[in-house]
Protein backbone atom coordinates (compact mmCIF):
# COMPACT_ATOMS: atom_id res chain seq x y z
CA UNK A 1 0.00 0.00 0.00
CA UNK A 2 1.17 3.43 -0.82
CA UNK A 3 1.57 4.87 2.60
CA UNK A 4 3.04 1.14 4.19
CA UNK A 5 4.33 -0.40 1.90
CA UNK A 6 7.76 0.22 1.64
CA UNK A 7 7.48 1.65 -2.28
CA UNK A 8 6.13 -2.35 -3.31
CA UNK A 9 3.09 -0.57 -4.94
CA UNK A 10 5.73 1.29 -7.41
CA UNK A 11 7.58 -1.77 -8.23
CA UNK A 12 7.05 -3.34 -12.42
CA UNK A 13 6.54 -6.63 -10.44
CA UNK A 14 4.77 -7.51 -6.88
CA UNK A 15 7.19 -8.18 -4.03
CA UNK A 16 7.91 -11.72 -3.24
CA UNK A 17 7.93 -13.09 -0.25
CA UNK A 18 12.08 -12.72 0.48
CA UNK A 19 11.68 -9.13 -0.52
CA UNK A 20 8.95 -8.56 2.44
CA UNK A 21 11.21 -10.34 5.05
CA UNK A 22 14.10 -8.36 4.05
CA UNK A 23 11.94 -5.16 4.66
CA UNK A 24 9.52 -6.14 7.60
CA UNK A 25 11.16 -8.45 9.29
CA UNK A 26 12.71 -6.85 11.82
CA UNK A 27 9.96 -5.07 12.70
CA UNK A 28 7.54 -8.21 13.31
CA UNK A 29 10.90 -9.62 15.43
CA UNK A 30 10.65 -6.56 17.47
CA UNK A 31 7.54 -6.54 18.40
CA UNK A 32 7.38 -10.25 19.13
CA UNK A 33 10.42 -9.69 21.38
CA UNK A 34 8.86 -7.42 23.10
CA UNK A 35 5.53 -9.19 24.02
CA UNK A 36 6.08 -12.37 23.14
CA UNK A 37 3.94 -14.70 20.73
CA UNK A 38 1.50 -15.34 23.13
CA UNK A 39 0.39 -11.44 22.77
CA UNK A 40 1.42 -11.12 18.90
CA UNK A 41 -0.43 -12.39 15.94
CA UNK A 42 0.39 -12.57 12.26
CA UNK A 43 -2.49 -11.01 10.06
CA UNK A 44 -3.24 -9.24 6.98
CA UNK A 45 -4.80 -5.61 5.74
CA UNK A 46 -6.11 -7.27 2.83
CA UNK A 47 -7.49 -6.12 0.23
CA UNK A 48 -5.26 -2.85 0.95
CA UNK A 49 -1.65 -4.87 0.37
CA UNK A 50 -3.16 -5.72 -2.63
CA UNK A 51 -0.97 -2.81 -3.92
CA UNK A 52 2.11 -4.31 -2.77
CA UNK A 53 2.04 -8.23 -2.89
CA UNK A 54 -0.61 -11.28 -3.32
CA UNK A 55 -2.33 -12.60 -0.15
CA UNK A 56 -0.13 -15.74 -0.47
CA UNK A 57 2.81 -13.45 -0.58
CA UNK A 58 2.18 -12.35 2.73
CA UNK A 59 1.25 -15.34 4.45
CA UNK A 60 4.70 -17.37 3.15
CA UNK A 61 6.61 -14.05 4.38
CA UNK A 62 5.36 -14.63 7.75
CA UNK A 63 5.87 -18.47 7.26
CA UNK A 64 9.27 -16.83 7.09
CA UNK A 65 9.91 -14.91 9.50
CA UNK A 66 8.44 -18.01 11.79
CA UNK A 67 10.63 -20.45 10.84
CA UNK A 68 12.96 -20.01 13.91
CA UNK A 69 10.28 -20.12 16.16
CA UNK A 70 9.36 -23.16 17.83
CA UNK A 71 5.78 -25.27 17.54
CA UNK A 72 4.46 -23.33 20.79
CA UNK A 73 5.07 -20.05 19.80
CA UNK A 74 4.29 -20.54 15.73
CA UNK A 75 0.83 -21.46 16.94
CA UNK A 76 0.71 -18.83 18.92
CA UNK A 77 1.45 -16.45 16.33
CA UNK A 78 -0.56 -18.14 13.71
CA UNK A 79 -3.69 -19.25 15.70
CA UNK A 80 -3.46 -19.51 19.20
CA UNK A 81 -3.36 -15.68 20.00
CA UNK A 82 -5.88 -14.62 17.74
CA UNK A 83 -8.05 -17.28 19.09
CA UNK A 84 -7.85 -16.03 22.58
CA UNK A 85 -8.24 -12.52 21.69
CA UNK A 86 -11.10 -12.67 19.13
CA UNK A 87 -12.77 -15.34 21.55
CA UNK A 88 -12.94 -18.19 19.34
CA UNK A 89 -13.49 -21.59 21.58
CA UNK A 90 -15.43 -23.32 19.43
CA UNK A 91 -18.34 -22.89 20.53
CA UNK A 92 -19.88 -21.55 17.38
CA UNK A 93 -17.22 -18.75 16.98
CA UNK A 94 -16.76 -15.08 16.19
CA UNK A 95 -20.67 -15.09 15.66
CA UNK A 96 -21.61 -16.86 19.10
Amino acid sequence: MPLNGFGFHRGERPATSAELVDATRDWYLHAIDCFGPARCMFESNFPVDKASCSYHVLWNSFKRIAAGFGAGDKAALFHDTAARAYRLDGAGGAGA
